[in-house]
């Protein structure tokens, strides 16, 4: 498994959420529902302002 955690701020309620950067399935935010990341074969479509990588492999 190759990829990344990411931190992902909500560009509508700016709460901070951990995606995995290569994610398969759409994931949305846990307060608002805003669309975080959209799977796109490869690296996911980020949504947001990337924070911080939480960790690389």
């Amino acid at each position: 498994m190759t990829g990344s955690f990411v931190t992902v701020v909500c560009p509508d309620c700016e709460n901070e959420q951990i995606v995995f950067q290569n994610a398969s399935t759409t994931v949305n935010c846990a307060v608002c529902g805003t669309t975080l990341a959209t799977p796109t074969g490869g690296k996911a479509d980020i949504n947001g302002e990337v924070a911080d990588v939480v960790e690389a492999r």
